[in-house]
């Protein structure tokens, strides 16, 4: 199976406030659903809580939780990290969508990052994702910066992959 961190994150790293992103850009959650369609997701308890609307849709929607009863319509729930590796087939494209536990605990597994970097910081944040260290990580490709037309945050696209 091939690990895929899709998130966006300012330029402190922030990726969540009060359990929710802090901003929303119209092209990134469309470029999400673009890269995630036909593939599997894999997101913790509280991510998944905070989707509008529950699982999905087309999408394989696996959440990682330790509440065992936890059971939403429309998704596998799994209690180990390890369980992945069992339900997936070992050409299965996995995306990690978060949050920042998730995101630690799947990082040493990750083949590629597909970072929107949001060129501003955050205040309040109280989530963050891992550093990319370029010891470990080269730039892939990279696009950008552009702007959001509603909320006028400049961001840019860049795609990471371990060395």
């Amino acid at each position: 199976m091939q690990i895929s961190f899709i998130v966006a994150a300012d330029e402190n790293n922030g990726i969540g406030i009060n359990g929710d992103q802090p901003a929303f850009i119209s092209a990134d959650l469309k470029r999400f659903k673009t890269l995630t369609t036909g593939n599997t997701i894999l997101m913790g308890r509280k991510t998944f809580e905070a989707l509008p609307k529950g699982a999905l849709p087309n999408r394989r929607n696996i959440i990682l939780s330790r509440h065992i009863d936890f059971s939403p319509p429309g998704c596998e729930v799994i209690s180990t990290p390890e369980k992945l590796e069992t339900i997936c087939t070992p050409e299965e494209m996995v995306y990690v969508i978060g949050g920042g536990e998730i995101y630690n605990l799947f990082f040493p597994k990750a083949q590629r990052i597909l970072l929107t970097l949001i060129h501003h910081q955050f205040e309040a944040v109280d989530t963050w994702f891992p550093e990319i260290s370029p010891e470990k990580w080269e730039i892939e490709s990279q696009d950008g910066p552009f702007e959001d037309p509603k909320n006028g945050l400049h961001y840019s696209y860049i795609n990471y992959t371990r060395k």
